[in-house]
């Protein structure tokens, strides 16, 4: 045969491959298995690091050098997600919630708008609701927050909490749990109370455990209010520091699945919110202790799962990483300790509160001595943990940054990249923990690094590729039979 029909039939066979390929792609689009229940996870500012470390200190505390795996590790598909913005590589939880949300990119602290923020874009929750889908939305910080209100909202800016909590009363959703809102009278508190407007558009509002627990599906929709959050920002309380009347992620997706399930079928968003938080502020043993109760809230998901394998669909992954976390630091060289996580007694925020008491109350008088006692009880400095002298001398420069008030500055440059905003104090007692621990920290900002994304359930396999955010609210509109046309007519 000649070269030249060599080549001609070479080129023919190649075509009738690409043809069939790309035929294939265009099916596998149209036909995946249905999903009559749908779970996405969203763990805020959650890395393969932020869950790496929760296996790792659950083998830590059972002695033994390896990782005890999270529920979420289990899952077939483990694959990875870019999270860039429209308009910046390193995302916010606006831009990357909407990306998650609605299928499009958008612009830095944008809530369900295009990127020039003159059109809406409609998420999959608003399009699973168009087509009688129960639907829910969880949260461990507010619920007006970034990450929940790409989900029912469309603001120009995140911070419009008073106007996104108003969308979240007239969205017609049938279940919103965690976290309140941060202005439910608005910004001065001139403005109807958005509670009470809940309420008179037929939100049963529920802000006790006994309530919670009685709560059945006749009382839809319903609003789940966590009977303890914090005065400032709206959120449910940390889970190292305890608080007993709270509940917890796991039992609010509980609930939800109770109250949602039924022959219409349901979608779940449910955020790990104070991922986000711990990590910005560098805090390891908060961190860990918040990945371990989104890990609890996919154990519901998974249950439920068993019972229905042919009809669920549970897909978990993040809107960014945040911290810059590394399992390892320079000082430590390749030895870890991550059981030292232990002698920190409650949240930065908690224990940063501390200090703040009793500088009020010495007024003026607060000496280095009472600050090692304070951190001889919340750190176990100088009990548990032994502190070299070097340790020692940064702690004493924190003390003298604190009480300046210099420290506490954020948009001066050299005290930012040392504390982050926070009190000198307790910034640099937890990094001296978390370095002798064996973890690192680049940031209190997020990163571009890519994040995990881990399926379980029907038409899983569409999500085993390298993807982009934006990829996983289409797969799951494809799997429910819906339309994710997202831009308002």
């Amino acid at each position: 045969m000649k070269p030249g029909k060599k080549l001609i039939l070479a080129l023919l066979f190649l075509s009738v491959i690409v043809l069939v390929n790309g035929q294939e792609r265009r099916e596998s689009k149209t036909t995946l298995p249905k999903a009559k229940y749908v779970f996405l996870f969203i763990g805020d500012g959650m890395g393969l690091a932020h869950t790496s470390l929760a296996e790792a200190y659950l083998a830590s505390k059972e002695g033994s050098v390896g990782m005890n795996k999270l529920v979420m590790s289990e899952f077939p598909v483990q694959s990875y997600q870019r999270t860039t913005a429209l308009n910046r590589f390193i995302t916010c939880s606006a831009a990357g919630g909407t990306a998650l949300a609605t299928g499009s990119k958008t612009t830095i602290n944008t809530i369900g708008m295009n990127g020039p923020r003159d059109k809406k874009l409609f998420s999959i929750a608003t399009r699973a609701h168009q087509m009688g889908y129960k639907v829910g939305i969880m949260t461990s910080v507010s619920i007006d927050h970034a990450t929940p209100a790409t989900f029912y909202a469309h603001q120009p800016d995140r911070n419009m909490y008073y106007e996104i909590g108003n969308e979240l009363v007239n969205s017609g959703f049938d279940y919103f749990g965690g976290g309140g809102l941060i202005n439910p009278t608005g910004k001065k508190g001139n403005k109807a109370d958005l509670y009470t407007a809940a309420v008179s558009k037929g939100f049963k509002l529920i802000r006790d455990k006994e309530s919670f627990n009685q709560a059945k599906k006749s009382d839809l929709p319903v609003f789940v209010v966590n009977p303890v959050i914090n005065e400032d920002n709206a959120s449910m309380p940390y889970v190292i520091d305890h608080a007993k009347a709270s509940f917890t992620l796991a039992q609010i997706t509980r609930k939800a699945i109770d109250l949602l399930e039924g022959p219409d079928g349901f979608f779940m968003m449910i955020e790990g919110g104070k991922i986000d938080w711990a990590a910005h502020s560098n805090d390891a043993a908060t961190v860990v202790k918040e990945v371990l109760a989104l890990d609890s809230a996919v154990m519901e998901a998974v249950k439920f799962y068993q019972k229905h394998p042919k009809e669920t669909l549970i897909v978990i992954t993040a809107d960014h990483e945040t911290g810059g976390l590394a399992l390892g630091w320079a000082g430590m060289k390749y030895e870890s300790n991550l059981t030292l996580l232990d002698q920190q007694k409650g949240s930065f925020d908690e224990l940063d509160s501390h200090i703040k008491q009793y500088k009020q109350r010495a007024a003026g008088n607060f000496s280095y001595d009472s600050v090692a006692l304070i951190l001889k009880k919340d750190y176990g400095f100088g009990e548990s943990v032994t502190l070299s002298s070097w340790e020692q001398e940064q702690l004493r420069r924190a003390y003298q940054a604190s009480m300046s008030g210099k420290g506490c500055n954020q948009f001066e440059e050299e005290y930012f990249i040392l504390f982050g905003g926070l009190d000198p104090i307790g910034a640099t007692a937890r990094r001296i923990l978390n370095q002798k621990a064996g973890i690192g920290w680049t940031t209190w900002s997020h990163t571009g690094i890519p994040v995990p994304v881990r399926v379980m359930g029907t038409s899983a396999d569409a999500y085993k590729d390298y993807i982009e955010n934006t990829d996983i609210p289409t797969f799951i509109a494809r799997s429910m039979r819906l339309s994710l046309e997202n831009i308002e007519k």
